[in-house]
């Protein structure tokens, strides 16, 4: 049980950490700078609800190596796990050694998870395989990003998602099964074509996710107030969700 002020009123029950369903991954630095003494300000506040800390766009990839280990450190001292977010797919670009040296710089950082996101780039179901187990190779968790949507991330408008067009929600389970199969740790759900940049919400597409793969091995990308706020409503505290920093109270 958490302690907090007025305990003698009862709220949404939620395990302590580590916890394995009803975890809260937080954005690093992206949107607004921010460096180790706000995240520690962040979690010495709301540590006890959130799980994970993810940088963003390679968000790291423009700070000193001392800072982002400092952040990386301050997390895991708080029981909360750190996440690279999407950048390999840069990496890709310049050959296998490159994704090598990125892995190994990434464990030497103090990072455990590496997100393989597939928005901006085409991998095969093959390639995605292999990157997945080349990831656990190197001693670090892998959380792949899937969606619906081609071209989804970094702020693309709705016209030109529109004109990109969707895959099926069937493509993204056979993904998600595969990569699981080869040893990921969870798969997370890209929001655009979702519930971001669409006219009408496709809540049938969360509906099948969470039907065949379950509501612990997904987490959604919720950035929005009445996004994760419809999730928890109509999944409980047992949902994974990816929230703003700032919004995760």
């Amino acid at each position: 049980m958490t302690h907090t002020t007025f305990s003698f009123i009862p709220r949404a029950a939620r395990a302590v950490k580590p916890r394995t369903r009803g975890l809260t991954e937080i954005r690093g630095p992206y949107y607004s700078v921010y460096g180790p003494r706000r995240l520690a300000d962040v979690l010495d506040t709301m540590g006890a609800w959130i799980d994970g800390f993810k940088y963003a766009g390679g968000s790291f990839a423009l700070m000193p190596p001392a800072t982002v280990k400092a952040m990386n450190d301050i997390a895991h001292q708080r029981e909360v796990y750190v996440s690279t977010g999407g950048w390999i797919e840069n990496v890709l670009r310049f050959g296998p050694d490159a994704v090598d040296a990125y892995l190994t710089e990434a464990k030497e950082l103090g990072f455990d998870l590496v997100e393989i996101s597939t928005g901006f780039v085409s991998i095969s179901s093959d390639s995605l395989v292999r990157l997945v187990r080349r990831v656990k190779q190197a001693g670090l968790k892998a959380k792949p990003e899937l969606g619906i949507q081609h071209g989804a991330g970094g702020g693309s408008s709705a016209g030109e998602l529109q004109a990109e067009g969707t895959r099926s929600v069937t493509w993204l389970i056979e993904q998600a099964e595969r990569t699981l199969e080869a040893g990921a740790d969870m798969i997370m759900i890209e929001s655009e074509g979702i519930t971001e940049n669409v006219d009408t919400w496709r809540t049938d597409v969360v509906a099948s996710v969470i039907s065949a793969l379950g509501l612990e091995r997904t987490m959604f990308e919720s950035a929005d107030p009445a996004v994760f706020e419809w999730y928890v409503r109509n999944y409980g505290n047992d949902v994974n969700l990816f929230v703003d920093h700032s919004q995760v109270v």
